[in-house]
């Protein structure tokens, strides 16, 4: 204890300083004479300029690194970034110092070696915009579309990947609005695509689409490109019939409980038929059918989905084949005397 007592205005030297080493020394003498009972008048003090608001360091939000010998090895990122691109590092996996960046808007790894994203990534809770360009991953993790990421994340680039499918729960991803996946081995898209209602730019361009999901249907784009994928001639008069005739137990269980919107979740079925569930698909009746069905594949003016289509070929064409599914032998042969008909 000591009788000295500083005034207020003495009291402000206790602020932060943003000096020198010889002034840092002298303030730390101060504070020690002080503690010793010197009298306030004897005191080394200097008197303190305020510090101008430009001098002052405002947190960093953006880094950009385009080169691996730029990128931090030793230091960690600022902890208030808001868009991060780290592109040509050759990173062959997520650096983890990455999913400490809570405040994380825009996160780009374009053009490096990732194979495979960790679901963790799904903790990065104001994440809208996630580009991977360029990159060589040969999947995508189901468990990241069902974190938080299924509301924050607007923008997804997995172009130029090797990618050959994707899970059905990137469809759970209801704020995305542009979906970039050009450019990878993709065989087909994800069964519920429609139910991405926010979904606005999409490009799957060169690719491997022999047709598309009957879901595909329910989209409502702006833009849209498909180009240079091997599509199929659809043939409606050669369906792919699975009809089990009669019905399963299972099937017809299935089917009431979709038809007539009995809730079901994992604590009442177990998860393998909620997983069925999920991937049913519908009759143009409006009836559901799982496993028992009659497929084949028509032709659909991507204009009714979209208000701008690239040409699907280079024959100028704006059609693609999509697949259909009946609950039974007479919804098919009610479509197929309507299809007949108008040809």
């Amino acid at each position: 204890q000591t009788s000295t007592r500083l005034t207020s205005s003495e009291l402000h030297l206790c602020v932060p300083l943003q000096a020198n080493v010889s002034s840092l020394k002298t303030f730390l003498s101060a504070l020690r004479l002080a503690h010793q009972g010197t009298e306030a008048g004897a005191l080394p003090l200097s008197t303190l300029v305020p510090v101008k608001n430009s001098e002052v360091e405002k947190p960093k939000t953006k880094m950009i690194i385009t080169s691996r010998r730029d990128y931090p090895l030793t230091k960690d990122f600022p902890y208030s970034l808001e868009h991060l691109q780290a592109s040509y590092c050759k990173l062959a996996r997520l650096d983890t110092r990455v999913l400490s960046l809570r405040r994380l808007r825009r996160l780009d790894l374009s053009h490096n070696h990732i194979q495979q994203l960790p679901a963790t990534i799904g903790d990065l809770a104001s994440l809208q915009e996630l580009v991977l360009h360029d990159n060589h991953l040969e999947s995508f993790s189901g468990a990241l579309c069902c974190s938080s990421l299924q509301k924050s994340l607007q923008l997804l680039d997995l172009s130029q990947n090797r990618l050959r499918a994707l899970p059905v729960e990137l469809c759970r991803l209801r704020a995305l609005v542009t979906l970039r996946l050009d450019d990878n081995e993709l065989l087909r898209l994800p069964c519920q695509i429609g139910r991405l209602g926010r979904l606005r730019f999409l490009s799957a361009a060169r690719n491997r689409l022999p047709f598309l999901p009957t879901d595909f249907r329910s989209l409502c784009l702006d833009n849209l490109d498909l180009f240079g994928n091997p599509f199929e001639q659809p043939n409606p008069l050669v369906p792919n019939i699975q009809l089990k005739i009669p019905l399963t137990l299972s099937e017809c269980a299935a089917r009431a409980t979709l038809n007539h919107r009995i809730p079901y979740g994992c604590p009442l079925l177990p998860s393998h038929l909620c997983e069925d569930l999920e991937v049913a698909k519908r009759c143009p009746c409006g009836s559901a059918c799982l496993s028992s069905f009659v497929q084949v594949t028509v032709t659909m003016n991507l204009h009714h989905v979209a208000h701008t289509v690239v040409l699907v070929d280079n024959m100028g064409g704006t059609e693609a084949p999509v697949l259909c599914y009946f609950c039974s032998l007479h919804c098919y042969s009610q479509f197929l005397d309507r299809h007949l008909q108008s040809n």
